[in-house]
Parts: C-alpha cells; sequence; structure tokens
C-alpha cells in the first residue's frame, strides 16, 4: 500500500518540526532524510511556500513531489513586495515587465489547465490585476486586451 502525505513548506528551509515531522514520523520514515531532500528539491523556491507531496511505500521508501507556488507568490517574489494590495483598484503595489509575466507562466504552465504560454499568460495577468499590480505600466486588463486584439505577441514556447 503507497500513503501520500501532502503538506505546504517553505522553499528550501523545511523542518523536523510541524507540519512535516508529526506528519511522517509515525510512518516509520527518517524524517531527517526526508527533510534534507525536500530541501534540496524545494531550493529555488526560498521564501515561498511549496507544496510537497510525499509519497510512502511499503518498504519505507519514498518519493518527493514538488508542486509549484501560487501565482501570486510568484507575483511578490518578482516585485519584491509582502502583499498584494488591499484595494486593487485604486492602490497600485507594484509594476511588472512583460518579460516577468511570461517567465511567472512559464514557471506555472505544468500546473496550469490551459494549452498554450498565452493562455497562461493571461492567467496571470487576471492574479496581477486582483493584486493591484501592473504590467509595464498599463492595467492587466488592458494588457490582456492588447494580448487578444494581436498588439502584443506571446512566443508559443
Amino acid at each position: 500500500m503507497v500513503q501520500v502525505v501532502e503538506v505546504l513548506v517553505p522553499g528550501g528551509q523545511a523542518s523536523p518540526g510541524p507540519p512535516l515531522g508529526p506528519a511522517i514520523g509515525p510512518l516509520g520514515l527518517n524524517v531527517k532524510q526526508v527533510v534534507d531532500k525536500i530541501n534540496e528539491a524545494t531550493k529555488d523556491f526560498e521564501g515561498l511556500s511549496v507544496p510537497v507531496k510525499i509519497i510512502v511505500k511499503d518498504d519505507r521508501s519514498f518519493e518527493i513531489e514538488v508542486g509549484v507556488p501560487p501565482v501570486s507568490a510568484l507575483v511578490k517574489r518578482a516585485l519584491g513586495i509582502e502583499k498584494g494590495s488591499s484595494q486593487p483598484t485604486r492602490e497600485i503595489v507594484g509594476n511588472l515587465t512583460m518579460e516577468q509575466v511570461i517567465e511567472i507562466a512559464r514557471t506555472k504552465k505544468q500546473q496550469s489547465l490551459s494549452y498554450t504560454l498565452r493562455e497562461v499568460v493571461k492567467e496571470v495577468l487576471g492574479t496581477c490585476n486582483s493584486m493591484g499590480v501592473t504590467v509595464e505600466g498599463k492595467s492587466p486588463k488592458e494588457v490582456t486586451r492588447e494580448i487578444e486584439e494581436g498588439k502584443i505577441e506571446i512566443p508559443e514556447e
């Protein structure tokens, strides 16, 4: 039988304490070994909360599956801000370049239900809109409209 433990850990900084230790300790795994493997796998997402699945097999071997942080966390990291705007239509908390938006979309593409990078970019723009973040000095809605009208080209991978 296989057991799956899902946890949210700080990238590159998981520890044997909660939520990880209590979740995997009863399964008979070497907690330090699991923590070290998670920290190695999540080091690129330092400072972000990262979803991690620990797949435990009967023989006490395990595999780690690392998810991608939410788009909002990737946007906050790109801007170096703590949180989005509480009044996104009135208060702007940052401005991304189109290159940054495309890079965030590439990071999220593997977990998106959208088929094309262009559609994932539009998802990222929707998140920017609700966070009070502009793109190239324009509202995310305006940038989305320009993409749909063909004024802004999104590369196809």
